[in-house]
């Protein structure tokens, strides 16, 4: 079997378990999970930068840097949606109230 062949069928696979993994979580865990996944994409985004520095190949070199402003698209997203759901879950401030009644008694 030809090195692409196991390549593709690993990705297969782990986009099917990737699929399964995440239909299967509660939408309260959802937001934790965001984080973490953030934290690995941080983790991604400098492995792709550490890869695309080390290539003498210019074929190497675009797709390293494509991948690296996907990754940073990716999580920058990520951290941006994060937010957007922990808003939801914090209390609305209540709106200041009039400006006060004057002590004199309204007179001019």
């Amino acid at each position: 079997m030809s090195e692409a062949v196991v390549w593709l069928t690993i990705f297969v696979l782990s986009v099917f378990v990737g699929i399964e993994v995440i239909s299967k979580v509660s939408s309260t865990l959802h937001t934790p999970l965001m984080s973490g996944a953030n934290a690995i994409h941080g983790i991604i985004l400098l492995g792709a930068i550490l890869v695309t520095g080390a290539t003498d190949n210019n074929v190497a070199l675009v797709v390293g840097l494509v991948a690296i402003v996907l990754a940073a698209v990716n999580m920058v997203g990520g951290f941006v949606v994060t937010d957007r759901m922990l808003q939801m879950f914090t209390r609305k401030k209540p709106k200041a109230a009039a400006a006060p009644a004057s002590s004199d008694g309204g007179a001019a």
